[in-house]
């Protein structure tokens, strides 16, 4: 298998299976997998691409502990750069088997995060979709670094984004992990009883999503996009305390086409149970 740069190389057990997976198909000999629905396998198949297989990537991290002062708002750096590159190598891997099937691009995109019963400071990060190749060009809806494209994109939103003149660039995302402030004993007993807003955790929090959306799209600048998707963003806390919280944002970075496809034409989609 050809590898191509910037992506990391799989792992011994997953090398294996994409290797036996891609000599089945050169042979026409093995069904493909996806874990797209009937409709999305459907509209994905009218632009003109073909699922050629489910594709996933994995990173068991364990994430430390850092110190921050209770009476102090302040971002986790050590915490946020654990959980960025986690995923980052869960994203990266999951790409790479996607390389390695040929294929053009990985629609449906789904990050998580599971523990197991070996530490609560242990986690496991997954990222997968299922990989989709042009029958027509393959090879010609490729991302800048040559790999596959990636997006988080349900196969219906993705028909539509074509038909409006945009295509997928890359799965993005921002992380901030931040430790938000204890009150003090005086500030939480006036506080007792009142209907009152906590300046001191509104603003720790605004600012921690800020930091994340501002690294989402500064992650869509460097891949030359023109504008983000289907942003969502997210709040957990893992294994740090109740005032430490990771706040995540994340979308698909799209660019325009050369040209708007036609008109979106009307379509009749199959009927799934």
């Amino acid at each position: 298998m050809s590898q191509t740069p910037g992506i990391p190389p799989l792992p011994q057990a997953a090398a294996a299976r994409i290797q036996r997976l891609a000599a089945e198909e050169q042979r026409d000999a093995s069904a493909f997998t996806s874990d797209l629905s009937v409709n999305e396998h459907f509209l994905i198949g009218q632009l003109g691409f073909e699922p050629i297989g489910y594709v996933m990537g994995t990173s068991i991290y364990h994430v430390g502990i850092q110190v921050a002062r209770w009476g102090q708002s302040q971002e986790l750096t050590t915490l946020t750069s654990a959980m960025y590159n986690a995923r980052e190598l869960a994203l990266g891997r999951m790409r790479a088997e996607a390389a390695a099937l040929g294929a053009d691009g990985i629609v449906g995109v789904a990050l998580s995060i599971q523990m197991y019963a070996w530490g609560q400071d242990v986690l496991e990060f997954v990222a997968e979709g299922t990989a989709v190749r042009s029958t027509a060009n393959p090879g010609a809806y490729r991302a800048g670094d040559g790999g596959p494209f990636t997006s988080d994109l349900s196969g219906q939103d993705f028909y539509t984004m074509v038909q409006s003149g945009h295509f997928p660039v890359a799965f993005v995302l921002g992380n901030c992990v931040f430790h938000v402030a204890h009150q003090g004993a005086m500030q939480s007993l006036r506080q007792t009883g009142q209907n009152v807003e906590m300046p001191q955790f509104t603003e720790a929090v605004y600012t921690a999503r800020e930091l994340a959306m501002t690294r989402m799209q500064a992650e869509a600048d460097r891949f030359g996009a023109d504008g983000i998707v289907g942003v969502r963003a997210g709040v957990a806390n893992h294994v740090w305390g109740e005032h430490a919280t990771e706040f995540m944002a994340f979308g698909t970075a799209v660019r325009k086409t050369q040209a708007a496809a036609e008109e979106p034409k009307f379509i009749t989609l199959p009927i799934s149970g």
